[in-house]
C-alpha cells in the first residue's frame, strides 16, 4: 500500500469500449504496474443531474439545489480533489468534448462560485495536475483539440488541479483503431508511469 489513496481515471464517453475507454484503461492499467492502483469511474454509469443554471450556488452557502441522495456529481468532484493522479479519457466530437462529460463539468458551478469568493482574500493550495487523454477520429485538424483542453483548464482550476502535458490521440475512429496501434498504446502508458512516479514521489498531502 502506498498510503496514497487510490487514482482516480475517468472514462467520459458514452460508448463502451470505446477508442477513449481503452486510453482510460490502459493509463489506469499502466498506473497499477507502476505502484498505483486506480479507481475507474465511468460517466455514463453515473446519475448526475443536468445543471439548470438557478444560480443558488452564487448565493449564501453555495449550495447546489441539485446535491441530494443518488446524485454523484459532489461526491466525484471530492473523489476529483482528493485522489494523488486523476485522469479524464474522452472521445472529440464536434471539436469539444461529448454531452455526459461537458454535464458532468456544468455542475462544477459550484465549486468554481465557491472558489472565486474565496480566492481574493484567501491564498490557494498548489494545484496536482491532472491528465487529459482525448482521443479524436479527425486526422486533421490544427484547433481539433483547444477548445475541449480550455474547458478543461476551467473545470479543473477550483478542484486544485491544473492540466500536465496532454495526450492527444488523432485518426482514432472505428473501434479498436486504438487497440491496434502499439505506438499510441505506449505512449499513453509512458504518461501513466510518468504521474505514478511524480505522485509516489511526492508522497500523500
Amino acid at each position: 500500500m502506498t498510503g496514497l489513496g487510490e487514482a482516480a481515471v475517468f472514462l467520459c464517453g458514452p460508448r463502451a469500449g470505446g477508442n477513449s475507454d481503452t486510453a482510460g484503461l490502459t493509463f489506469a492499467a499502466a498506473l497499477a504496474q507502476a505502484g498505483l492502483p486506480a479507481r475507474v469511474v465511468r460517466l455514463r454509469d453515473e446519475r448526475i443531474a443536468p445543471c439548470r443554471g438557478c444560480g443558488v450556488c452564487a448565493g449564501p452557502g453555495e449550495r447546489c439545489p441539485l446535491d441530494r441522495d443518488g446524485d454523484a456529481a459532489e461526491a466525484l468532484f471530492d473523489l476529483i480533489e482528493a485522489a494523488p493522479v486523476a485522469a479524464f479519457a474522452a472521445p472529440i466530437y464536434f471539436y469539444h468534448l461529448p454531452a455526459v462529460f461537458k454535464g458532468f463539468i456544468d455542475r462544477a458551478q459550484r465549486r468554481y462560485a465557491a472558489r472565486l469568493a474565496v480566492a481574493a482574500r484567501a491564498p490557494s493550495s498548489p494545484a496536482r495536475p491532472a491528465h487529459a487523454l482525448l482521443v479524436a477520429g479527425r486526422r486533421r485538424g490544427e484547433r481539433l483539440f483547444d477548445g475541449s483542453l480550455l474547458t478543461l483548464k476551467y473545470f479543473l482550476w477550483p478542484l486544485s488541479r491544473e492540466l500536465a502535458e496532454p495526450c492527444l490521440l488523432r485518426g482514432m475512429d472505428a473501434p479498436g483503431d486504438l487497440a491496434a496501434d502499439g505506438a499510441a498504446l505506449a505512449a499513453v502508458a509512458a504518461a501513466a508511469r510518468e504521474a505514478a512516479a511524480s505522485a509516489l514521489s511526492a508522497g500523500p498531502r
